[in-house]
């Protein structure tokens, strides 16, 4: 629909230059106006934003109704409005020219269909009747009449029709084919075309800068073939076909440092990772060749990784000062290193407070069939301009090899025209670029750093190249790809190829080349780093690196101090109570708060949702940071955190945890997409970045992060055992069986009971809000940083066991077990219980109502590291016991038992055996029916006290 300024339209033909004439020409343009503005010459787009509204108003009218007025206007000119030319000839002449504009914008939509971007040329290119002459009832015969060029970025206001086309294809069908005209900001679109169209698809470099491109791929190439010949057969997945990335990279980074951005993070795979580390980062040639040969360093107690996967950081002098690079760690797992880099650079950001993230910049590198075959590459973009997890803009790097390990592209690895069309969701351009021309490859790198320095969102370089050998050095690709390998076979190297351009310039001879080559393969020899601009360590200037220092090499200790005095109890709690004036809480949550008025006074016990909040409350006010994220973690899933605060009546937010007076920490709590393999991976990232920030993810159910297991396996278990890489990562997840049935109540407890060895992370049952109170506060007061995993309850958050009193949280401390609470006679107990959770308060409740004194139960709130001596000074007060049971509610095949049995035995000892008690071997988690649920629960506490 358009606007009423059609009440003006005989207004404007009266005053057009060519009024009488071009009633099509001025019908199709309005047209493409309301499409979009920029596809009409500027005069026009002026002269339609000068029509007149009525009434200031804007009245919705039907575009036919429009096109019928101004032939009507064509037909029955005003008096004295003709012009005086021919009518035929003046309407043929303005509905070519409508259709050049049109011919213009089609080369900007597909234009990167046509275009040469293939090294192999394997593919045929596709039959676009869209960008030929006649589709757009042109001929040859117009080619040299003079039209007017409209928003093409030329430098004229008319050109032949012949240059017209010669400029469109080589912008957009030679060596670079862009995509962007499906996104839907204006400025962004005439910004790339001008940057685009200016150069005419032949970026201009002076004879120094194509010296300096040899040069990098020379040092790609040279890297390559020396491993090849050394290290023969040995995996090292090349980039040998891809060697344009070097140049690439050596530009991204000069060119960020012209942006004045002062740090870089990279996330990539294996494909080409020695290459970067060596020719990029500046690892040492002679530190590879060591891992080469088996010389690996463990760090400790460490298990290493293999050499592909390693990262690396350092500082490198650009043109315009240093910039500090970091190359992430990565497992094999493709695309999941992306949203922890993300994570890692939100927490570089946040430490510099650089909101508009123009200092730290994230450069992920993907494989193409990766990239259109992993889901959290969707779940990454999607995170791409959300408020918690932005990091304004991602340079995505596609290093496009044409094929997936054995698979076609064309025929099984994806359903999309390109493997890069997953990010037109969030509306990223994507450049394809031909690998063998790598002056375009720089010429769109510049592109990339300039848009993203401007827009500040995400835009993709697809690097379309080939795999010179099979997915490792071992595989034989001629097997299944045999045409392809043919022709890679026969196929110069990029550096080959670019050589012989710059000798037919006379540029260089081969004396020069040979040089580079000789000068490269000496400086390998030598094993010193071959990065020319790597700032060496002593000499960095550099200060924006978290400080670890306090945390490396320091042991796991369980016995933490954490209380905290009453009085700053008291002061926290009364400001976070205080609203703002006539601030309209929703009834239930005014309940909540004036519960919790009455908690701070001693009038009621301190429940979880309270102690949980002065954990971070006087975290924050003692200069630690919270950064809390989930699906409902504002509110929680289960109605009892309420950090985030809607008034009732404007729907204003109010976070008292932000508001609180000389806090020296910031808080945030993230309502998150609904993903989890990439949020619990970019606050994995985050958490390994800033060592003085509670990280907390919260599952809105436990099993929920089933979804995210390769972030648990690979990097929260393992990081820093593979690669020394510390973290303090909290988990959040709901456990407990509660009749909920089979997906709503396991956390899959056993899984991280097996991940666990050499202290690597601390997986706790916390049963009381004391205990949740303490176990925050200790993550961040303890010496060292280590993942922890807590099964958090559901309905303990209101059962009134659950709760303690306000001077548990002033003189208590976290504890590892909690022993007897009922006073029993340590002598007349014979049976004694073991249990982890929620199954305590059911237990407890079958004991009291038969008021049995032979019994005891023991919680066992810290399930790794065992409390091997708490528990051993537990079991030394009772003497008399003959019954040792363990008791769970979770299968006999789940839950603790089967991980964790072996450390009880080794406490009881010779004291008794221990007996388990609980539900059978299950394949699910639990059972769909609330009453054999219930059933189910009173069987088995009836058996651990029969045992």
């Amino acid at each position: 629909m358009a606007s009423s300024r059609v009440k003006s339209l005989q207004d404007l033909w009266d005053s057009s230059p060519l009024a009488g004439l071009n009633a099509a020409y001025v019908e199709q343009l309005y047209e493409e106006f309301l499409t979009d503005p920029d596809t009409v010459p500027e005069q026009w787009r002026a002269w339609f934003d000068a029509l007149p509204q009525v009434n200031g108003q804007e009245v919705d009218v039907s575009h036919a109704g429009i096109r019928n007025q101004f032939r009507e206007m064509a037909l029955h000119p005003r008096p004295g409005k003709t012009g005086g030319q021919p009518v035929g000839a003046g309407l043929e002449y303005v509905h070519k020219q409508v259709r050049v504009l049109q011919l213009i914008n089609a080369y900007r939509f597909r234009g990167h269909q046509k275009a040469k971007l293939d090294p192999l040329y394997l593919h045929e290119s596709a039959h676009l009747p869209e960008l030929s002459l006649a589709y757009h009832e042109l001929s040859d015969a117009d080619l040299e009449t003079d039209f007017e060029t409209g928003s093409l970025a030329i430098g004229s206001e008319k050109a032949t029709l012949k240059d017209i086309v010669r400029v469109l294809n080589d912008t957009y069908c030679s060596s670079i084919g862009a995509e962007y005209m499906h996104l839907t900001n204006t400025e962004e679109k005439r910004w790339l075309q001008h940057y685009l169209e200016s150069v005419m698809g032949k970026p201009a470099f002076s004879m120094e800068e194509k010296r300096k491109i040899l040069t990098w791929l020379t040092a790609a190439e040279g890297l390559e073939r020396y491993l090849h010949t050394r290290y023969v057969g040995q995996k090292r997945f090349s980039l040998e076909g891809g060697e344009s990335l070097v140049p690439m990279l050596k530009t991204l980074i000069d060119r960020c440092g012209y942006r004045g951005v002062e740090e870089v993070a990279i996330g990539m795979a294996h494909r080409g990772r020695l290459n970067v580390l060596v020719n990029i980062m500046g690892k040492t040639p002679a530190e590879l060749f060591r891992e080469f040969e088996g010389g690996v360093p463990l760090n400790g107690n460490g298990t290493g990784d293999v050499k592909y996967h390693m990262g690396f950081s350092s500082d490198i002098q650009t043109s315009h000062g240093a910039v500090h690079v970091a190359l992430a760690f990565n497992p094999s797992h493709l695309e999941i290193v992306g949203p922890v880099v993300e994570g890692s650079v939100r927490a570089r950001q946040d430490r510099r407070h650089d909101k508009d993230g123009s200092k730290v910049v994230p450069v992920v590198l993907h494989g193409d069939a990766a990239f259109a075959g992993q889901g959290v590459v969707m779940e990454t973009f999607n995170m791409s301009q959300s408020r918690g997890y932005s990091t304004k803009g991602t340079i995505h790097i596609i290093l496009n090899n044409q094929i997936g390990f054995t698979t076609s592209h064309q025929e099984d690895a994806r359903s999309t025209l390109y493997s890069s069309d997953v990010a037109k969701m969030v509306g990223a351009p994507i450049l394809h670029v031909n690998g063998d021309d790598p002056e375009s490859v720089v010429f769109v790198t510049k592109l990339a750093v300039d848009y993203r320095s401007r827009f500040a969102k995400d835009i993709v370089i697809d690097l379309v190249c080939y795999r010179r050998h099979g997915h490792s050095e071992a595989d034989e690709p001629m097997a299944t790809q045999p045409l392809m390998y043919r022709e890679i076979r026969q196929h110069d190297s990029p550096r080959e190829i670019y050589t012989r351009k710059l000798q037919m310039q006379n540029i260089i001879d081969e004396t020069v080349s040979r040089t580079l080559i000789d000068n490269y393969r000496n400086a390998l020899d030598t094993g010193n780093s071959v990065v020319e601009e790597l700032i060496p360590h002593d000499d960095s200037k550099y200060s924006y690196v978290a400080d670890w220092s306090e945390y490396v090499g320091r042991e796991y200790v369980p016995d933490v101090y954490t209380a905290v005095s009453r009085e700053r109890i008291v002061e926290l709690a009364d400001q976070l109570h205080s609203l703002p004036q006539d601030f309209v809480l929703h009834s239930n949550v005014e309940k909540i708060f004036n519960a919790r008025r009455k908690m701070v006074v001693g009038e009621a016990n301190v429940d979880w949702g309270f102690a949980e909040t002065m954990a971070y409350a006087t975290l924050l006010h003692d200069g630690s940071h919270v950064r809390l994220s989930g699906q409902d973690s504002g509110r929680g899933t289960f109605f009892h955190r309420h950090a985030v605060l809607h008034d009732q009546n404007s729907g204003e937010v109010y976070i008292p945890l932000r508001n609180l007076a000389g806090r020296r920490g910031n808080f945030l709590v993230i309502n998150s997409l609904l993903s989890e393999e990439a949020v619990l991976a970019f606050e994995y990232g985050y958490a390994t970045t800033d060592p003085h920030t509670l990280t907390i993810w919260e599952a809105q159910f436990g099993d929920f992060a089933n979804n995210a297991q390769v972030v648990i396996d690979q990097f929260i278990s393992s990081g820093e055992q593979k690669w020394n890489r510390m973290c303090g990562l909290v988990m959040l997840l709901p456990h407990g069986m509660e009749g909920q049935g089979p997906e709503h109540s396991s956390a899959r407890l056993e899984r991280y009971l097996q991940l666990c060895g050499q202290h690597n992370m601390q997986v706790c049952v916390p049963t009381n809000a004391a205990q949740i109170f303490h176990l925050l506060r200790r993550q961040m007061l303890m010496e060292c940083r280590r993942p922890l995993i807590v099964m958090s309850p559901k309905s303990l958050l209101r059962h009134p066991g659950a709760t303690c009193e306000l001077d548990e949280l002033i003189n208590g401390e976290f504890k590892t077990v909690i022993g007897d609470q009922d006073g029993h006679a340590p002598e007349k107990i014979t049976r004694l219980i073991l249990c982890t959770g929620k199954v305590y308060y059911d237990l407890m409740e079958h004991i009291r109502s038969e008021q049995r004194e032979d019994t005891v139960v023991l919680r066992i709130e810290q399930l790794y590291p065992f409390p091997v001596d708490a528990l051993e000074q537990e079991l030394q007060k009772y003497t008399n016991v003959t019954r040792y049971v363990w008791c769970q509610e979770e299968p006999k095949n789940q839950g603790a038992w089967f991980s964790s049995q072996h450390h009880m035995h080794g406490v009881i000892g010779k004291r008794g055996k221990l007996k388990y008690a609980g539900r059978p071997f299950y394949a699910a988690t639990a059972v769909g029916s609330a009453k054999l649920h219930i059933q189910q629960q009173k069987e088995l506490v009836e058996q651990a006290l029969k045992k």
